[in-house]
């Protein structure tokens, strides 16, 4: 090739090294990350052996495993367009990229909107509590569930029930009228819903037992208030944290968005040139 049609295409080159490999670098983290979490939701269903027994799924979309899965399939999608798009300058990819990220940032400003118009009419709510429904009724029958769960009450909200302790009395395991089945734990709560005792290395794993019976000591040393009820006061304590963090996700989505527009634009720049 002659050098003056060489240094022609070196001076009339547009394309951002800086921009083509931050896209890059950027969402080969994220293919990684992707990765991990899709590989972990699939060992957790393995383990549970959920791909040959689908049918014991009672609240899919409140299934960690599940979820996992979810948020990996897509993640993996994004950063691998992202990423071979970039390094490539495959313009096919990189207009996939930005399209299905704009789907994605649509759809979760849609749903934060219609999160806030029915706020005042109790849709959030009614959402949480049947998913915390789900959680007690179902809780022993699904290990992931029972660990989220006991996570919630015990380590995040410090609470017990949806309303209340009472509400353990939908499950099978806690319900007062398993005692002539001989359940040891009737009229209790798991674990989880009790509080923490002053230098208590070693957490007592029975010490809900027994507590809803009558004539059980005042001084239950469990979580009275409702998840719910902590739910709420958690958001409000930590508003300014949330939104913040939301719109931290939004900016980098729109920044990818942009980012892989312009390469594109970089790149049909530089073909139009050289042709």
């Amino acid at each position: 090739m002659p050098a003056a049609v060489r240094k022609f295409r070196r001076e009339t080159s547009e394309i951002s090294c800086c921009l083509k490999y931050l896209l890059f670098a950027s969402n080969v983290i994220l293919w990684l990350s992707a990765l991990l979490v899709l590989s972990v939701g699939i060992w957790a269903w393995s383990e549970k052996d959920m791909f040959r027994n689908i049918t014991r799924l009672h609240f899919i979309a409140l299934d960690p495993a599940f979820v996992l899965i979810i948020l990996g399939c897509i993640s993996f999608q994004l950063g691998f367009m992202g990423s071979v798009g970039a390094l490539r300058e495959n313009t096919c990819l990189l207009a996939a990229y930005a399209i299905f990220l704009s789907v994605l940032l649509m759809a979760e400003i849609g749903f934060c909107a219609v999160a806030f118009v029915l706020k005042d009419k109790g849709w959030i709510k009614d959402q949480a509590t049947e998913g915390l429904k789900a959680f007690i009724r179902h809780y022993r029958e699904d290990a992931d569930q029972q660990n989220l769960i006991d996570w919630i009450q015990e380590d995040w909200l410090q609470c017990c029930g949806i309303d209340g302790p009472k509400d353990w009395d939908s499950n099978n395991y806690f319900n007062c009228s398993s005692i002539a089945i001989g359940s040891r734990e009737a009229c209790g709560v798991p674990f989880s819903c009790c509080r923490r005792r002053p230098q208590e290395l070693i957490k007592n794993k029975q010490c809900g037992y027994d507590v809803r019976k009558e004539g059980y000591p005042v001084d239950r040393n469990i979580h009275e208030r409702g998840c719910l009820r902590a739910g709420e006061d958690w958001l409000e304590a930590h508003l300014i944290s949330v939104a913040i963090c939301c719109v931290a996700l939004l900016v980098l989505q729109i920044l990818g968005i942009c980012f892989a527009q312009n390469l594109r634009a970089d790149i049909f720049t530089q073909k139009s040139k050289w042709h």
